[in-house]
């Protein structure tokens, strides 16, 4: 049984990418975030939020899409600044219709945050000194080469103050 407090987490939803681009994204993220800060492995967020109320009715919705759906390409094309981090972008006509119909789903349960702009990437590095962020993009931005990967699932976490917990891994069965 989850204690009250662990029940009481919000939810937070990536998307499950193919092992070698997960490889490589958790490489460099565990090379140059700050440990005392890496909590948990290289992400693609759908959703930073969801009610921890409403867990089974978000996995009903989540288990209901990835049965009609199968995986779809994503493309890495370069970084972005994140002023004190660096990101790597995700290009993905697929991954913007997924989110569209997941956002529209949970309409009511979105955050302010949630509710904005949604601008998919991999965060390698944050919370740096704008000038570290700076040198490591200028760094890895000399060699960038775009890359393409494919999504193949979503992952449901819980949030635990700091590190996450893995609550479900759904995978996109659909033809």
């Amino acid at each position: 049984m989850r204690s009250d407090s662990i029940a009481a987490s919000p939810l937070i939803l990536t998307l499950s990418m193919d092992d070698a681009s997960f490889a490589q994204f958790d490489s460099l993220r565990r090379a140059h975030f700050p440990p005392e800060r890496n909590f948990i492995p290289a992400h693609i967020t759908l959703f930073h939020v969801l009610p921890a109320s409403e867990e089974e009715a978000v996995l009903a919705q989540l288990r209901e899409v990835c049965a009609g759906m199968s995986g779809f390409a994503l493309r890495f094309p370069g970084l972005r600044s994140l002023g004190r981090g660096v990101a790597v972008e995700v290009d993905s006509p697929g991954l913007l219709q997924l989110r569209t119909e997941l956002a529209h789903r949970f309409r009511d349960w979105l955050s302010p945050q949630d509710r904005q702009g949604y601008r998919p990437h991999v965060t390698i590095q944050n919370k740096v000194a704008p000038a570290a962020a700076r040198e490591l993009m200028a760094r890895l931005g000399a060699g960038w080469e775009p890359r393409e990967g494919r999504a193949n699932g979503l992952l449901l976490w819980r949030y635990l103050g700091g590190p996450w917990q893995r609550v479900e891994a759904l995978s996109f069965s659909g033809t």
